[in-house]
């Protein structure tokens, strides 16, 4: 189901913790395959990645921001990630919206309405303190600021997340995974086509990177 900007402010308004925890994250990873040139085509709001575009793999994360076991995995195994493929050469990381929530929908968003130089920064805070704006009662009063500490203001805080192309090219990232790669739960990864789903450990990850170096 697509969510509107007048469903998405009203939902986040009324949005509390059950439905950010309903929808997560099986623990298994699950090694698939899918057609590598349709999951490379750039998604219609442009990709975020980190390394180099010419790194012999790709690793793409489909992830929910009100995902725990996401935010795990970015503060947890990312670094070493990065650490070890990412900066060495070896592997670049394609980013890529999954929302499970309206809440998750808005903070992708609020990601994307950041100077494009902050983009990375804006989504480690995000998980980094994901508890802070994404389980609480009141989560659009929480989000609204959680985003004057990333510098928006209540006009561009409320400008940003009334941008219905904005919304609309989450929606179309969500549901060409859902639909095409069968995308079903967070966090999700490809790495060159191989697909495993779940909260995948360093050395789970690196195995399977390894097999393409």
């Amino acid at each position: 189901m697509n969510l509107t900007r007048r469903k998405l402010l009203a939902s986040t308004m009324a949005l509390g913790l059950g439905t950010a925890l309903t929808t997560a994250f099986p623990l298994v990873a699950l090694a698939q395959t899918v057609d590598v040139a349709k999951l490379m085509e750039a998604s219609p709001l442009g990709e975020k990645f980190i390394g180099k575009e010419d790194a012999p793999v790709t690793i793409i994360e489909y992830a929910s921001l009100t995902c725990g076991h996401c935010a795990n995995f970015h503060k947890g195994v990312l670094p070493e990630i990065k650490k070890q493929y990412i900066d060495t050469g070896k592997a670049r990381m394609i980013f890529r919206e999954f929302p499970l929530d309206p809440v998750a929908a808005a903070g992708f968003m609020l990601a994307r309405c950041a100077p494009e130089d902050k983009y990375f920064d804006v989504m480690d805070a995000l998980f980094a303190d994901q508890r802070a704006w994404a389980f609480t009662n009141d989560p659009y009063n929480a989000m609204l600021n959680f985003s004057k500490q990333l510098g928006f203001t209540q006009e561009s805080f409320e400008a940003c997340l009334t941008n219905q192309s904005l919304l609309d090219g989450v929606n179309a990232v969500r549901d060409k995974a859902g639909n095409e790669f069968k995308v079903d739960s967070t966090p999700t990864f490809f790495i060159n086509g191989e697909k495993a789903t779940g909260a995948l450990s360093f050395e789970e990850m690196s195995k399977i990177i390894d097999k393409y170096l």
